[in-house]
């Protein structure tokens, strides 16, 4: 999936043995028994951490929480009504199916992130929705409270206590007394903040405000109980599931004190299926080679059983109440690849999901998008519901229809494209509910090469989602020249964006393989000669081989911005304008469609500039794959030459600092320098040059620490906007009439709080 694409997801988009697409990382136990949680010892003190911290005033107030949060309602009744009965049902029990997986996401993010959730309910339970009864009696000021809400609703909005979008953790902006004195007021609160061990304002060990790999002092609990295991040894036991055929999405992985390595497989059932799993019937195997040569690895099923068996329940009444064939196969599929951990049934859920075409509910649920598991592999829980928007999904079938001509136009040649283009579905939906961690505004799957070379793949926009405004919003760094056009035609802009980003992006590209011993997808005797070099290439992808296994964590941002880039030089294409309504397809800059192009590029090199918030410069890395991706386009942008790009500032700090980008040249020399950049990306994917392609792509988006990383750094975070939390409705079904009706809530944290309650999951 994709946010500009996980709204500026995250994008997001990974890709493993597949391809995270958005066009925006406990010990083990088969069920869970509140108010016990979950712990990671190396993660979690045993006594109450205290607000102060380690780190410094000034760093530590990058992690405050916002104040106030954005909310924004989801919209979704005038689209929902229409709907029939059994529709609305189909509808529901796939949006209790995807919020059935909340417990899942809160333990993907921290040992802290599940109790945190359940003492926020707790709260509003004894409250009984009376907030000032009960800041009465916990003693604590207005202000006090107000930073609760705030926290609560960004905590509720990201699913846990890291951004979805940057994975930093955030801190309450009040003093952990305030905490403190609301868990007083209820025992069964008082447990749950017990539970958090003093984690909701720790900020002791700056890595950890990070997530990432544990042995290099980061955040993650892909990795439950397991403060010993390395990224070498990861890396190592991917690529024996990689030998083995075992599927990494639906898994996390543990390491004893005694070297055991037990892979931790979600499904309802605690046992292996009785006709084996996905690997066979053994669960215990020893590795014969590599670092790991003479370990044992063991399959441990029944990771989230409970979750999932409650999953399992509501996608098999998915199925009876589903309006064609494709439907209810598709969800008898996730049944049976929820209750046994199977991979390759899910699978073949998104084959009956492609094939499901033009419904009017559409859905998709699982282990998706791998943005959060360091290693790039292992996928986070979500699940959407959403309603079709007739008349926006005609401009996106009017895209599809285009893409056969469009696809051409990109700079390589039919060797490094797919012989045949699978022309997907391409609908604008209406969110009704989206579970997880982030709400994208585009998606583009599945995420499996297999399927998608072969069998298709879809597109939605979210149109709901594209469309939500926060009040008073502000925008730095457009010129005031500018900024009437930007506010114009910014989300005419985006719409085009993640339409290309995701259809000709994403859905656009061979990859380059011998998919069995000694058949090749190409001509191996007389090889395609690289644009590069003009040379036959001399690198693909090997028997067992995936996009994903070879380019690794990389592979997010990296297929992230080739699609953007996709994006940008077919977006220059007046043709594709007019699909959205702008202008008649014929060239002209200074018209209409040139204002919705100049919107693009203009918010393509503002997100490239605001993406520096993602960068952490202590470790010098990214914690977002968009915005990784979005930087290097703006550095695209800046060395393309002949004043196309320029950032203009005065003064050492960078005060009212403006992008300044000349509109007249975009179809010439800001897209020559796109395709130039595309084509590189795309060849050294398509031809599994990962050597070439990380050093790249790496010099790309390297952050020069003195200007970048910290003067231009510094002015993006005076300058940061909160992003937005959606408040999204709730679905109630009358078993005895079957009707269901639909509730909304206020777009403020007590209407966040209310529908989150409401849920019971």
């Amino acid at each position: 999936m994709s946010p500009l694409f996980c709204l500026p997801r995250g994008t997001a988009s990974i890709l493993r043995t597949s391809q995270r697409q958005r066009f925006v990382p406990f010990p083990r136990r088969p069920t869970f028994l509140k108010p016990t949680y979950l712990s990671n010892s190396l993660l979690l003190s045993p006594f109450r951490l205290q607000h102060t911290s380690a780190m410094n005033a000034q760093d530590l107030k990058h992690y405050l929480a916002d104040a106030p949060p954005s909310v924004v309602k989801l919209e979704i009744e005038t689209h929902f009504n229409p709907l029939s009965d059994k529709q609305k049902r189909y509808a529901h029990f796939i949006s209790r199916a995807s919020f059935e997986g909340t417990r899942v996401v809160l333990r993907q993010i921290s040992p802290e992130s599940e109790p945190i959730f359940d003492f926020i309910i707790a709260l509003h339970k004894s409250s009984g929705g009376d907030w000032k009864a009960l800041q009465s009696k916990a003693g604590i000021s207005d202000e006090d409270l107000t930073h609760f809400f705030h926290y609560a609703a960004q905590f509720l909005g990201n699913n846990g206590n890291y951004k979805s979008f940057g994975d930093a953790k955030f801190i309450p902006r009040c003093p952990e007394a305030a905490f403190a004195a609301l868990a007083a007021t209820s025992p069964e609160a008082q447990s749950f903040y017990d539970a958090t061990a003093g984690a909701i304002f720790s900020a002791e060990k700056p890595g950890l405000l990070h997530l990432g790999y544990t042995d290099q002092g980061h955040m993650t609990t892909y990795y439950p109980n397991s403060p010993e295991i390395t990224q070498a040894e990861i890396e190592a036991v991917s690529a024996w599931m990689e030998k083995k055929g075992l599927l990494p999405e639906n898994t996390r992985l543990s390491k004893s004190q005694e070297g055991l390595f037990e892979i931790l497989i979600a499904s309802a059932d605690v046992t292996i299926p009785t006709n084996g799993g996905d690997a066979g019937k053994e669960t215990e195997l020893k590795v014969e080679d590599g670092i790991l040569d003479g370990k044992v690895i063991k399959l441990v099923y029944g990771d989230y059983s409970k979750e999932m068996a409650a999953v399992a329940a509501n996608t098999k009444r998915a199925a009876e109440n589903g309006d064609n064939e494709n439907q209810r196969k598709m969800f008898d599929a996730y049944t049976k690849s929820f209750t046994s951990g199977s991979l390759l049934a899910f699978k073949d859920s998104q084959r009956f999901w492609i094939r499901d075409k033009g419904p009017m509910v559409e859905s998709n649920i699982g282990f998706i998008e791998t943005y959060r598991d360091p290693a790039g592999i292992r996928g986070e829980w979500e699940g959407f519901a959403a309603v079709v928007n007739l008349e926006r999904t005609r401009a996106f079938g009017a895209l599809v229809d285009a893409a056969e001509s469009l696809i051409p136009l990109l700079p390589w040649s039919k060797d490094f494209e797919k012989e045949k283009f699978l022309s997907p579905d391409f609908t604008s939906l209406e969110v009704l509910t989206f579970a997880g961690s982030g709400i994208p505004a585009g998606i583009n799957i599945p995420n499996y090469d297999d399927i998608r070379q072969t069998e298709g793949f879809k597109n939605v926009s979210l149109g709901n989602v594209l469309n939500a405004k926060a009040p008073n919003e502000k925008i730095p760094f457009i010129a005031e020249s500018d900024l009437e056009v930007f506010q114009k035609y910014r989300d005419s802009a985006f719409e085009v964006q993640v339409g290309l980003h995701e259809l000709t992006g994403h859905g656009s590209g061979a990859l380059l393989a011998e998919t069995s011993p000694g058949v090749f997808n190409f001509d191996k005797e007389n090889p395609p000669i690289s644009p590069l070099t003009n040379k036959p290439i001399t690198t693909w992808y090997k028997v067992g081989q995936t996009w994903g296994s070879v380019f690794g964590s990389l592979a997010g941002a990296y297929e992230e911005c080739r699609a953007e880039l996709v994006a940008m030089f077919l977006g220059c294409e007046f043709p594709v304008l007019k699909i959205f309504g702008f202008g008649d397809g014929s060239f002209d800059i200074d018209g209409e469609a040139g204002d919705v192009l100049y919107a693009s590029y203009l918010s393509m090199a503002r997100a490239g500039l605001t993406a520096l918030e993602m960068w952490d410069p202590k470790s010098r890395k990214w914690g977002q794959a968009h915005s990784q991706a979005r930087f290097s386009i703006l550095q695209c942008f800046l060395q393309a030459g002949d004043d196309f790009c320029k950032l203009e500032y005065e003064g050492d700090d960078l005060k009212g600092a403006v992008i300044r980008l000349d509109r007249s040249k975009i179809p010439t020399v800001g897209r020559k320098a796109v395709g130039e950049y595309l084509q590189k990306l795309h060849i050294y994917k398509s031809t599994a040059d990962v050597d070439a392609g990380t050093k790249f792509f790496g010099d790309m988006t390297n952050v020069d620490p003195e200007f970048w990383g910290k003067r231009v750094r510094d002015e993006v975070l005076a300058n940061k906007q909160p992003r937005k939390v959606f408040v999204q409705a709730n679905t109630f079904l009358d078993e005895a009439t079957g009707e269901v009706t639909l509730k909304h809530y206020d777009a403020t944290p007590e209407g966040m709080i209310e529908s989150w309650a409401a849920r019971q999951v």
